[in-house]
């Protein structure tokens, strides 16, 4: 290592880093090369400006620089650093997941709104959704499905790190094959994306993340006509069945619903007014 780059700053990091992102493409590159620093210096990103004119270690710089190559080719930041916050929770985040996004909070903030006692997260991935349910209902169990291996392993480790193991279990299924048991809440964010639309969306997600979670082929509802067939012989009476969805999507996913007997069938919209989430019940 030079005597240049051993005497680096924080702050001399950062001015080199923001415009190789910004170069990169990186949306947000300041922001992004901020977090990658904090990340870098093992310290909490709302701290960094504190410290932007320590010296960084020799560590720190190639940490930095790592990071920084990494997100120049778009992998998202979660993935380089290993953790995503998420409902008040750090959730260990890998290529296995998907990054859970701000977005779908809206699911946990609506199944919170009634109680319930047994959960099924359909398509559990990080477990992101079903463990950020638990732990704000202390008396609740939940179970997580997904078809992934290396999926459920990340979920069961986050479930360690937030000592749910106790009350959540996961179990590697296609959606409700050989599910048993009944639930009074089945939540899902499904891969919904149609093949067609693949092509549009960000290196960060196109390229590294598991495409699987992302699209079922097709026209992007299939994961929807499996829960659709599936979830209701799973529920209580009463019990409620709660799906993001992507844009465009409600009045199929609502259809497919009542076909098959669900009732009280709503679109649920984000903080950005868009439909984000379907929810229906079954009839008592």
């Amino acid at each position: 290592m030079s005597a240049a780059m051993s005497r680096q700053t924080g702050a001399e990091a950062l001015r080199a880093a923001i415009p190789r992102l910004a170069d990169a493409g990186v949306p947000n590159a300041a922001r992004d090369a901020r977090l990658l620093l904090a990340f870098a210096m093992d310290i909490a990103a709302d701290r960094l400006t504190l410290h932007l004119h320590d010296d960084l270690s020799g560590p720190a710089i190639t940490r930095f620089q790592t990071a920084i190559v990494a997100r120049a080719a778009r992998q998202p930041v979660a993935q380089i650093v290993g953790h995503r916050l998420f409902w008040g929770h750090d959730f260990r985040v890998t290529p296995d997941v998907l990054d859970p996004r701000p977005e779908t909070e809206l699911l946990v903030e609506t199944a919170l709104l009634r109680p319930f006692v047994r959960l099924l997260d359909l398509g559990t991935g990080s477990g992101a959704i079903l463990l950020s349910c638990l732990a704000a209902r202390p008396r609740a169990t939940g179970l997580g499905g997904d078809i992934s291996e290396p999926a459920l392993a990340v979920a069961r480790d986050n479930a360690k790190a937030l000592h749910l193991s106790d009350r959540a279990s996961f179990v590697c299924t296609n959606w409700c094959d050989g599910i048993g048991g009944h639930f009074d809440l089945i939540v899902s964010n499904p891969p919904y994306i149609a093949v067609a639309e693949m092509a549009a969306l960000s290196p960060e997600v196109r390229i590294h993340e598991p495409h699987l979670a992302l699209t079922p082929g097709g026209d992007g509802l299939d994961a929807y006509r499996r829960i659709a067939i599936g979830a209701p012989a799973r529920l209580l009476p009463n019990g409620r069945l709660l799906v993001e969805i992507g844009p465009g999507q409600s009045a199929a996913v609502s259809e497919l619903f009542a076909a098959q007997g669900m009732v009280d069938i709503q679109t649920l919209t984000d903080l950005d007014g868009r439909s984000r989430a379907v929810l229906a019940i079954k009839p008592k």
